[in-house]
């Protein structure tokens, strides 16, 4: 049964680049591309993005995943912001660099969207 995690990074995006990019090198990280049959194959998640210190983009990552799987998940959505870049469609020229990355706790607030993400 797949249980709700979160993780939070930072980054800070090259000029002119675009704020939807990391999200997206995250998602082609977690399910292998932007269109797939749901739900999601290794973990069903969202991205929420807002405005961090320093200039910098605050990623928050909501994910249901099979406990067991949970480091894996981790270890791709770092090594995706790690990256620094995505190379695809919509923001093909957008690149970023990570600051911070690690494990966060599920926020109350964010309890009902979890509990959707675990289906």
């Amino acid at each position: 049964m797949r249980k709700a995690f979160a993780h939070e990074a930072v980054v800070v995006l090259g000029a002119g680049g675009d704020e939807r990019a990391p999200g997206g090198a995250i998602t082609v990280a977690l399910c292998g591309g932007w269109e797939h049959e749901g739900p999601c194959p290794l973990a069903a998640h969202h991205t929420a993005v807002s405005p961090g210190e320093d200039g910098g983009l605050r990623l928050r990552v909501l994910f249901a995943a099979e406990p067991a799987d949970e480091a894996e998940v981790r270890t791709r959505i770092d090594a995706a912001l790690a990256a620094g870049a995505l190379g695809i469609e919509p923001a093909p020229d957008t690149r970023w660099e990570l600051r911070a990355s690690g494990p966060s706790p599920v926020r109350e607030d964010e309890a009902g969207h979890a509990a959707r993400l675990s289906g």
